[in-house]
């Protein structure tokens, strides 16, 4: 039975050092909604039995039928902990009762924008990691070993230092092993708590012991050496201390030897009802192991004891997120949190129940409800205190994707940062009405499809075709199609086309020469230069680094030490486009010349225009610089207005486009594919048949298998999937893009 009401969620979400909000990541079916069940199992919402079957966070149909997450679900989780757990934790708390506010969240990488809006409004994450190879104690401490330094060069790459260090260490506890689908887990502290209060051995030094060059033999004066001695019954720590009980007790469960393994489990504390005691095999097995290392155990231990709480988070992702002054009060209430302070939220995702307008820069509105987001129902509430995750009821008429909140009176108040997604919307599809009659629905369904989806864009072409745009044919389009007839449109037939894919424009090299264009009256005109951005520029635009909003002197600090800029240059920046944010700018590079300020409004109205649409294929422009060089203007005002510079700006902006030698760039997918090597041949056979080009072919260590990665376009991608299975009848082959 649940071992919390809704009454005891509000009272321990006052208490902001006792909560942690948690994200869960990793790969498709690697097992993240299998091992969050255990969660939701300890909390008392499901069944200990059952955990691992419900997959309580999937609360979709097509992922039942699919045995994949496709949207992100929230859930709130209640736990008291016992003083013996918290013995050893030295941050601040208020008693033993803790609130987990956890975000399940897709694997597939076409949904990987539900992850980045989970990760957006969590201070953490559990990341899940499938490795599954050999039973020998020896091969597995090198496959862990060899995971969790793979995942620690990944997260080093993403280094800051307001977090601090981000790497996992097993002896640190900040590493679980874990069998998520028979629902058991351990961290190194679980076997040293063990270990000294069984033979008083020192806690600390054990969690080092158990990982690393430690080796212990029983039969030997000195036990613990750094190096094997060389004798059979000396073994590495974790080998023998962790690995070997566990295949030990797997083992006696597994071939019903009970006689041997009551015993065992007596003098570990492992009590079992007579009716468990009846059990054979692997239910057996199960029920032993999560008895005894209970996988919430070792979850809920490294969440308190190693993710911050929102107090403690708060204070430095507050210099990240907040767009405004980092000493404003809106600032400071963040970084406090500060239940007293002015109200910030972020708004990371949005679920339309209805759709009654547009979005709004600003806009006043009236919260229908508050609600605790449960897994497949929720919860109605009063309110809900700073430093936790909420849903809300109202917003959809104001909000398109994400947005910030603040009190009705904070007008001075700045937003927190918009997200920036990994992956781009490249592959679309046009859809039509199959009865002509539903085109209100079908324009209907399209916003709320758009709102719904973080990464989805719903734009309408010259032509009247209604576009859809996704991160892949094979399952988002898929899924967003499916969405929008059978949620959205109340079950209307629509009809689609062959998906396409977006490419970019841009240019080689500098201009070959200095274009002018006259504008309508042929009064005006304008004089401009085209270059292709510096090699890692358009990336940091794309990240973050560097935008419309920084300080003109931070931005030209970044430009002239990173990109060779000059300084007087870099303060020069008109704008960057398209959608004032995209990674292409215009830069003044006139001298001397009167009413430019005036028309600049109109240039850049005009670039975004033309870096929407460029002059190649009508595709968004990439990586390109256009300088202003001249510009020759009417004396009178009134004959150099928006409707005189718009479309000469387009028009100049173009022809320097074309001076530049101009290139369309493609989008490309990384594939990964792990083979065994007989499989080899049929894989370059579909890579090449698909335009693949492979850059790396690697054995994995102590097995069999290879890992082939290549770059496959995306216009070629169309079918992969389908072509490498019918060429490729080994089962064993696990391919992954």
């Amino acid at each position: 039975m649940v071992k919390f009401t809704a009454e005891e969620l509000c009272k321990i979400m006052d208490f902001k050092h006792n909560i942690r909000n948690m994200s869960v990541i990793a790969h498709v079916d690697h097992g993240k909604s299998t091992l969050t069940d255990s969660l939701v199992a300890a909390a008392g919402i499901i069944a200990q039995e059952v955990a691992g079957d419900v997959r309580m966070t999937d609360t979709r149909a097509d992922e039942a039928e699919r045995g994949i997450t496709i949207k992100s679900t929230g859930i709130s989780l209640y736990y008291e902990m016992k003083d013996q757990d918290l013995k050893g934790y030295k941050g601040e708390r208020n008693g033993n009762e803790y609130l987990i506010n956890l975000i399940d969240s897709p694997g597939h990488v076409d949904f990987s924008s539900e992850v980045t809006a989970a990760l957006r409004i969590t201070d953490g994450a559990l990341v899940v990691v499938d490795c599954i190879e050999g039973v020998d104690g020896e091969e597995a401490y090198q496959t862990f070993q060899r995971v969790i330094e793979n995942a620690n060069v990944i997260m080093a790459t993403y280094e800051d230092p307001l977090l601090g260090d981000v790497q996992v260490y097993p002896e640190k506890g900040t590493v679980a092993f874990s069998a998520g689908l028979h629902g058991w887990a351990f961290t190194l502290g679980t076997f040293a708590k063990l270990y000294a209060s069984s033979y008083g051995w020192d806690e600390a030094k054990m969690m080092e012991r158990l990982w690393g060059e430690n080796f212990y033999d029983p039969a030997a004066a000195k036990k613990w050496t750094k190096k094997h001695t060389g004798s059979p019954t000396c073994k590495r720590g974790f080998v023998h201390l962790c690995y070997d009980p566990i295949q030990k007790i797997i083992n006696l469960c597994m071939n019903d030897q009970k006689d041997k393994l009551w015993p065992i489990l007596q003098k570990l504390g492992v009590t079992m009802k007579s009716d468990e005691k009846e059990l054979t095999g692997k239910a057996l097995m199960k029920h032993v192991m999560q008895t005894w290392l209970p996988a919430a155990d070792a979850l809920l231990e490294m969440m308190i004891f190693h993710l911050p709480s929102p107090a403690t988070a708060q204070k430095y992702r507050v210099e990240n997120l907040y767009e405004g002054p980092l000493d404003d009060q809106y600032a400071n209430a963040i970084r406090n949190c500060d239940p007293e302070g002015p109200l910030m939220l972020y708004v990371s995702k949005m679920i339309p129940v209805s759709d009654r307008g547009d979005s709004m820069p600003l806009a006043v509105c009236l919260l229908a409800r508050t609600v605790i987001w449960m897994g497949k129902k929720q919860e109605t509430v009063e309110d809900v205190p700073c430093g936790n995750t909420v849903a809300m009821v109202g917003l959809d008429q104001f909000i398109t994707k994400n947005a910030t909140l603040t009190n009705e009176k904070e007008v001075d108040a700045h937003p927190i940062r918009a997200m920036k997604f990994s992956m781009s919307p490249v592959v679309r599809v046009a859809v039509q009405c199959k009865v002509a009659s539903d085109l209100p629905k079908l324009v209907e369904g399209l916003k709320r499809l758009s709102k719904s989806e973080p990464m989805v864009v719903c734009t309408i072409e010259e032509s009247g075709e209604h576009i859809i745009a996704g991160a892949g044919e094979i399952l988002h389009l898929e899924i967003c199609l499916k969405d929008l007839q059978e949620d959205f449109m109340g079950g209307a037939e629509i009809v689609k086309s062959d998906p396409v894919v977006s490419f970019r424009e841009t240019v080689l090299e500098k201009s070959c020469r200095t274009v002018m264009s006259k504008s309508p009256n042929k009064h005006n005109c304008l004089y401009m230069e085209t270059r292709p951005m510096e090699e890692g520029l358009a990336e940091a635009i794309d990240e973050g680094r560097i935008g419309p909003r920084d300080d003109p002197k931070v931005r030209s600090k970044i430009l002239s030490e990173e990109f060779g800029w000059d300084k007087d240059l870099a303060k020069k920046i008109w704008c960057f486009g398209p959608e004032t944010t995209g990674p292409n700018m215009v830069v003044d590079m006139c001298k001397g010349v009167q009413y430019l300020n005036e028309i600049k409004d109109s240039v850049v109205a005009g670039f975004q225009w033309a870096s929407k649409e460029g002059a190649l294929a009508e595709e968004n422009m990439r990586g390109i610089c256009f300088e202003v060089c001249d510009v020759v203007l009417h004396a009178d005002a009134i004959h150099r207005g928006g409707g005189q510079v718009i479309p000469t700006a387009r028009r100049v902006i173009y022809a320097s486009q074309l001076t530049a030698k101009p290139r369309l760039l493609e989008p490309v997918y990384l594939v990964e594919i792990q083979a065994p090597e007989q499989a080899l041949g049929g894989i370059y056979s579909v890579l090449n048949q698909k335009c693949g080009h492979v850059f790396e072919e690697v054995q994995r260590p102590g097995t069999p298998l290879y890992n082939i990665k290549a770059y496959l376009p995306v216009v070629e991608s169309f079918g992969f999937s389908r072509s490498l299975i019918q060429t490729l009848t080994l089962e064993s082959i696990n391919y992954v893009i």
